[in-house]
């Protein structure tokens, strides 16, 4: 079996590749990084080692590259043969691919017959969907039509955390032992993808507001906490008893929702919230809170991981939340002048007043209880 995976950065030799190897597939990475693309064609293999204290280690092997730049065709021939095509590549490069990969399912098409899944393994909602938009755009009313009945671009979820690192061994990647790999099987085409690691689920949604709203939002918030009470990195901050109990209390709310909303075991879930504190607490991952931490204006988005999981709180529940919005105020007060999005947060603060800052990034209406709320604990970690 053949997979062709575009992104040969951490996350795609760390997991995805790592994966695909031990499900029995070869992959051929296809990645713009010459000299990684070199090393890997060279040694046919690389180490993947486990974050904890045994420091496990696994040697991935049945590897190639293709840098897409240079050798196009290649990467076309490679997909034509497929049996599998993924990525881990970044949202903002998804639709620069989409043509180079409808240049290959055209190939495909030509060739046989044979049924293809593309699963792009990327931290966004929708990211398959938002590839296929993008290779659909690139076709014809005719292809469109061979294209639906024979690729599948099934949705998914991905989770695991790859610490920023620099290793003598450029191939070596480090990753925590955690991950979880959710597809939505619905818009399979053809068999289930063989690969080990994969939960297949009817509906995906949950799942994807499942991790955002526990692993995004309580690492943005060991983050913006951590930073508040002046530490440096996240494993420091969840040391501290007073940022883990914020960043708990933070997954208790949230999870309070994600039970009532879509039904989710509250005891599971519970356990779940655990996992992931745990998983912030390894001492084997060191990862700084203003990595974790940036772009605030980003992650204060009306639809993102702090103030989504409050505004759902509220229409859940009935109730208002407390650390939720204690978190909104944390990151409304990260300053570190070494993040653009931050300096702009800082500036509107500054110029026009914290009021304007809660409208303008979480588009509150003043009028609200959460916006309130919000300015509340705001100018109580301002006073402390």
């Amino acid at each position: 079996m053949l997979a062709v995976h575009f992104g040969a950065g951490n996350i795609g030799r760390g997991f995805i590749g790592n994966l695909l190897y031990h499900s029995g597939y070869e992959t051929c990475f296809v990645d713009v990084n010459d000299e990684i693309v070199r090393l890997l064609n060279e040694k046919k293999e690389y180490r993947v080692v486990l974050a904890e204290p045994a420091q496990e280690e696994v040697t991935i092997k049945n590897v190639r590259a293709i840098n897409n730049a240079s050798n196009p065709e290649q990467v076309m021939a490679a997909i034509a043969e497929a049996d599998l095509v993924t990525t881990a590549i970044g949202p903002n490069i998804l639709p620069l691919i989409a043509g180079l990969i409808a240049d290959g399912l055209r190939k495909r098409v030509e060739q046989t017959d044979k049924p293809l899944n593309i699963i792009a393994c990327e931290n966004m909602i929708g990211g398959s969907s938002l590839l296929k938009e993008k290779i659909f755009e690139k076709l014809t009313a005719d292809e469109k039509a061979q294209f639906e009945g024979r690729f599948g671009f099934p949705d998914s979820a991905v989770d695991r955390i790859v610490p920023n690192q620099v290793n003598e061994d450029k191939l070596m990647v480090k990753v925590e032992p955690f991950y979880e790999w959710v597809v939505e099987e619905p818009k399979i085409i053809g068999k289930k993808p063989p690969v080990k690691g994969i939960t297949y689920v009817q509906e995906l949604v949950p799942y994807i507001e499942r991790k955002l709203f526990t692993v995004n939002t309580g690492h943005a918030l060991a983050a913006y906490f951590g930073y508040y009470f002046g530490m440096e990195t996240i494993n420091q901050a969840m040391e501290n008893q007073k940022i883990r109990d914020l960043v708990e209390g933070s997954l208790k709310e949230s999870g309070e929702f994600l039970v009532g909303k879509y039904g989710f075991n509250e005891e599971e879930h519970n356990k779940y919230i655990q996992k992931i504190i745990g998983r912030f607490s390894n001492a084997y991952i060191v990862d700084e809170v203003t990595r974790v931490g940036r772009s605030p204006i980003r992650k204060l988005g009306p639809n993102d991981r702090l103030v989504s999981p409050a505004r759902q709180y509220v229409e859940v529940t009935g109730k208002q939340p407390e650390y939720l919005l204690k978190g909104i105020a944390a990151a409304l007060l990260y300053d570190f002048q070494g993040d653009g999005e931050a300096v702009q947060v800082q500036t509107v603060i500054k110029e026009q007043g914290v009021e304007a800052a809660i409208q303008k990034f979480t588009q509150f209406e003043p009028v609200s209880e959460l916006f309130q709320g919000i300015m509340e604990q705001y100018k109580q970690l301002e006073n402390k």
